[in-house]
């Protein structure tokens, strides 16, 4: 990720960390975001924006909401996500994602992307922003992410109809991280069926291949 994602070695802030077999929501996963001398760090966030919510019940606070995606034609009308999409843009690194087809039993496929007849790793489109408060029962300070999303392509319409995480080209990577919000905005668009392929699926392949 380092060499990928032009990380200097002081700003990798994770080390040598092993492969992550999968990532689920509310988990950590590795992210690539600036600085403020606008330096690439890599560094370990919180996937899902943290939504305080208060029982209808008793009025007390309860768990947050973990907001694990952000839709593209929200980023810029949504006061949840103006923000982070003008000021906090960052990227996902992984190697495939999972949609699920169905219920009882659902059906598993992980999508990954494929050129020039080899896998290749690559990076959502994210925005982060800081989260302070209360949080399975301790008060903390972190750095949560989300994923964007985007009208799916023809391969992932086939399991997911509605949408597809965007996946950005890796000469967009600068734009993403320091371009406008309007440079930015033209990115959420579907990534070319022809550029993936379906790497597994079954009934029980949740947690495989690696997601990240």
């Amino acid at each position: 990720m380092i060499s990928l994602f032009d990380i200097e070695a002081g700003n990798d802030l994770i080390g040598n960390a092993p492969p992550m077999r999968a990532i689920f929501p509310r988990g950590q996963a590795p992210v690539v975001s600036r600085g403020g001398r606008g330096e690439r760090i890599l560094s370990e966030m919180h996937w899902g924006f943290l939504l305080p919510q208060i029982s209808k019940k008793t009025g007390k606070p309860i768990m947050p909401k973990a907001v694990n995606n952000a839709r593209d034609d929200k980023v810029r009308v949504s006061r949840f996500w103006r923000a982070s999409f003008a000021e906090r843009r960052c990227l996902v690194p992984a190697t495939s994602f999972c949609e699920m087809k169905g219920r009882r039993p659902a059906t598993y496929y992980w999508f990954g992307v494929s050129q020039d007849g080899e896998d290749q790793s690559f990076a959502f489109a994210g925005m982060w922003r800081k989260f302070q408060g209360e949080y399975r029962g301790k008060n903390v300070s972190m750095q949560t992410y989300t994923v964007l999303t985007t009208t799916p392509n023809e391969l992932t319409a086939t399991v997911h109809p509605d949408r597809m995480p965007v996946i950005l080209n890796r000469e967009d990577y600068v734009t993403w991280l320091d371009g406008s919000s309007d440079d930015a905005f033209s990115l959420l668009r579907p990534f070319p069926a022809e550029w993936m392929q379906v790497k597994a699926s079954g009934l029980d392949l949740k947690q495989e291949p690696r997601s990240a």
